[in-house]
């Protein structure tokens, strides 16, 4: 540790800088890259979690048409202590038109777009889901209204993802009528205001207050078909769902933590970017792997007349070549410290606070402690070899050809 410290302080301070700096970057190569690929999905599975699953999703069971005895479903809900608030919603497939009072000609073709009809109490899927924030034009529902219409973005033609058989409408502003069926019943709606989110569960939707869906579906049993549990801050969604499998939820329904509602797509989706990342940053890490080696080989070398005379006056091989070893110890400490700190005091609190705006998420940089430090160690690990044999290569020379420079 001696003989290292000697040879950090003699070097020029810009040859140390410079590595340092070398490995804050490889540092955060190694763990920005992959957290970013990996906060692009964390990101949408946050937003599907806050807008719009909440904590506990609970929907129909496959082979019915909706949530039976619903309002009972909802009492033992309520129950709950660790239920902090919750939403119900209704559903139907129908089918909206935009041009129906153009069409003069019996072969004219009708702008329609078939989608899924949402019945919501405003105020409480507000609470929830915060959905009034995404209104762009116009304004949100009010549970009184009647005769009114929300509508998701990718119903527009012009926002539609290009997408082979999605169909959309041309043309429609707040203010102006559309015609909805829903199982033959016909009523014109004035569109109040247009959302955009981006979970598409939102933004392929149309939304009516539960009075005016119930009234035009004929829903006077109260069965819902989704309701989505907001817990209390502390308690696991994963209890709390069992809990309610034990009370006899889940003989009328499926009740899904907001994780397993979504599917196994998005947890493949993470894994795959995980290992992506990972193997664009072992690239970063070939590379720092290689400057120390070069670093620390031509330090040696430039410096073997000086380790002859060691190995000459009695200083074993071994010393001299641990000598090495602490010099990489000290740039990895030091890189690693101060990329640790960029990342947890600087990155991070940033991409909270502004998230990278990607087409269907909003993007986050993930960086869990546990997968951080494994990082460390493999920085650590690479950059101990890397120092060690250039070290090692010089110290196996003879000691006379050493002290002559032969």
């Amino acid at each position: 540790m001696f003989l290292s410290w000697r040879q950090i302080r003699r070097a020029s301070i810009w040859t140390n800088v410079l590595i340092i700096f070398i490995m804050i970057l490889t540092f955060l190569n190694l763990v920005v890259v992959s957290g970013i690929l990996v906060g692009l999905i964390e990101g949408a599975s946050r937003t599907y979690r806050s807008d719009y699953s909440g904590d506990i999703l609970v929907t129909k069971l496959p082979s019915k048409r909706f949530i039976e005895d619903s309002p009972r479903l909802l009492k033992i809900i309520e129950s709950f202590p660790e239920v902090e608030t919750y939403t119900y919603r209704y559903l139907d497939p129908g089918v909206l038109e935009s041009n129906y009072k153009k069409l003069t000609k019996s072969v004219d073709v009708p702008d329609q777009a078939s989608t899924l009809i949402a019945g919501i109490n405003p105020e409480v899927e507000d609470q929830l889901t915060n959905i009034s924030r995404h209104i762009v034009e116009g304004e949100y529902l009010d549970e009184n209204d009647q005769g009114k219409i929300l509508l998701g973005h990718f119903l527009m033609e012009e926002n539609v993802p290009e997408v082979s058989g999605v169909q959309s409408l041309s043309g429609i502003k707040v203010g102006e009528k559309v015609r909805l069926t829903i199982d033959g019943t016909e009523k014109e709606f004035t569109v109040k205001g247009i959302l955009v989110s981006k979970i598409e569960s939102i933004s392929f939707r149309a939304f009516l207050p539960e009075k005016e869906f119930r009234r035009m579906t004929g829903r006077a049993d109260f069965n819902l078909d989704e309701i989505a549990i907001k817990i209390k801050p502390g308690y696991d969604p994963e209890l709390v769902k069992e809990a309610l499998l034990a009370s006899g939820v889940g003989d009328k329904a499926r009740v899904q933590t907001w994780e397993e509602s979504q599917g196994k797509f998005f947890q493949d989706i993470k894994k795959t970017f995980n290992i992506l990342g990972a193997a664009i940053g072992s690239i970063g890490l070939a590379v720092a792997s290689i400057t120390i080696f070069i670093v620390i080989y031509i330090n040696a070398i430039s410096r073997r007349k000086f380790i002859g005379i060691q190995k000459a006056i009695g200083i074993s091989p071994q010393s001299i070549e641990s000598a090495y070893i602490f010099q990489s110890i000290f740039y990895a400490v030091f890189g690693s410290f101060f990329g640790l700190l960029i990342l947890y005091v600087f990155l991070i609190p940033f991409f909270q606070a502004n998230p990278i705006d990607f087409p269907f998420s909003d993007g986050i940089l993930v960086a869990p402690a546990g997968s951080t430090f494994l990082r460390i160690l493999l920085l650590f690990a690479t950059t101990l070899i890397a120092g060690y044999v250039p070290a090692k290569i010089v110290t196996r020379k003879n000691t006379l050809d050493s002290i002559l420079g032969r």
